[in-house]
């Protein structure tokens, strides 16, 4: 026999977010109503921008609620009377208190894009490809009090190729987790979920992206460098100054070949790409860039308009 649908409350925000709102709304079950956070000012008439799950939410005709605060108390007697069965999150962007995640039959869980209890916090995908690794996954716990520390119902890995940027993994990470999501919300309505307690022993901690981090040393390794233009995007991405003009870089490529050149300087200029050495002698190729103001372009394109020659210092 096949247990009742579910009635469930989403909280979600970004891009991330979606492709779980989209499995759940199309699902059997019954999505009540998407908590999103408010909409921001974007682009440069800072006109106010609906979040991607508010998108997607009004597109189905779902209820929408973005509150301001979730401690307020009129937010948790909105949300109490849409009488939720289970609270699903999915990168919501804030701390979501105990008096909420009590409304719930079943209390909530989370789609985290990491293998708990590794990288729990705001970034784990960036920080999972600054780090280098080779593997990463996602993982659905419960929601309890401690950031991301709440027992885990499932989990799904992933390979991350050695040039694979954080929106590639990104991408790939939503679109497992949302089937994988299902599968859980399907063994908790027919009382058949498992959970297994993370071993907060071998917790690490995935902090909030920064500014400051694309502003980079040519002194680090060549691999560490690849692994901060992959994993510093969509935001705030390695970013450099070439013969005076801000430049922003999308694709890097570790090379065989090695220089004794100050780490920094640009070794050579061709086969459509910049040749930079780096710390460890190792020669860097950048593939892609964003010269300020303009597109992203290959490094063939840019420099087919502009000249640089080697010797150049990048800093």
């Amino acid at each position: 026999m096949t247990a009742s649908p579910l009635r469930i409350v989403y909280f979600g925000t970004p891009g991330f977010a979606v492709p779980a709102l989209q499995t759940l709304i199309d699902s059997r079950h019954d999505v009540v109503a998407l908590v999103s956070q408010p909409d921001r000012p974007k682009g440069r008439g800072h006109k106010l921008q609906p979040t991607p799950t508010k998108i997607a939410a009004e597109t189905a005709h779902v209820r929408v609620l973005q509150p301001s605060k979730v401690k307020d108390r009129a937010f948790h007697s909105e949300l109490a009377a849409f009488a939720p069965d289970l609270g699903v999150v999915a990168a919501y962007g804030r701390i979501i208190p105990d008096v909420v995640l009590a409304i719930p039959r079943f209390g909530m869980i989370n789609i985290h894009a990491s293998l708990l209890p590794k990288y729990r916090g705001a970034a784990p995908i960036h920080r999972a490809v600054i780090d280098g690794e080779h593997e990463t996954g996602v993982t659905i716990m419960r929601v309890v009090t401690e950031l991301d520390a709440g027992p885990m119902f499932a989990t799904e890995r992933r390979t991350i190729g050695p040039n694979e940027t954080t929106p590639e993994v990104e991408r790939a990470l939503a679109a497992a987790g949302a089937s994988l999501a299902l599968r859980v919300i399907e063994q908790i309505a027919s009382g058949e979920a498992v959970e297994t307690p993370q071993d907060h022993a071998q917790a690490t901690y995935a902090a909030k992206i920064e500014r400051h981090e694309g502003t980079i040393a040519w002194t680090l390794p060549a691999e560490r460098i690849h692994n901060l233009v992959r994993g510093l995007q969509p935001w705030p991405l390695v970013t450099v100054s070439l013969d005076g003009m801000r430049c922003r870089f999308h694709r890097s490529a570790v090379t065989d070949e090695s220089s004794d050149a100050t780490p920094g300087t640009v070794t050579s200029v061709a086969n459509g790409a910049l040749s930079v050495a780096t710390g460890d002698r190792r020669v860097l190729q950048i593939l892609e860039m964003q010269p300020e103001g303009k597109r992203v372009m290959p490094v063939r394109d840019f420099l087919s308009g502009h000249s640089v020659s080697v010797g150049t210092s990048l800093t």
